[in-house]
């Protein structure tokens, strides 16, 4: 198993829930705001993390007619917002050991 990709998927499910918990989102959005942070990300290996994280009950979908297509939304759920703020303390915690300016 590749590490560096284990790592990477992590951190692209605690991106999901951030932004879920600021508004609902969609695969397409997520995939381009993912690219600024510099992950390319297919459709192919996001559609299956939603599809997880919904199962998992981190997040829920709802479905809306866009342009004569039906779009998928999700927005976090309650126990999506307490993992992210459990990620968001250990993330920092992390964050201010490993880049601790010596």
């Amino acid at each position: 198993m590749n590490l560096l990709r284990e790592i990477f998927l992590s951190f692209i499910r605690v991106h999901i829930l951030y932004h879920a918990s600021k508004e609902r989102i969609f695969g397409l959005e997520m995939i381009k705001e993912l690219a600024e942070h510099g992950y390319d990300v297919s459709p192919g290996t996001l559609y299956p993390i939603f599809h997880g994280m919904e199962k998992a009950g981190y997040l829920e979908s709802e479905r809306e007619v866009v342009s004569g297509k039906v779009r998928k939304y999700y927005r976090i759920t309650p126990n999506g917002h307490e993992i992210l703020i459990q990620m968001q303390n250990k993330i920092s915690e992390l964050s201010n050991e490993i880049l601790e300016k010596s």
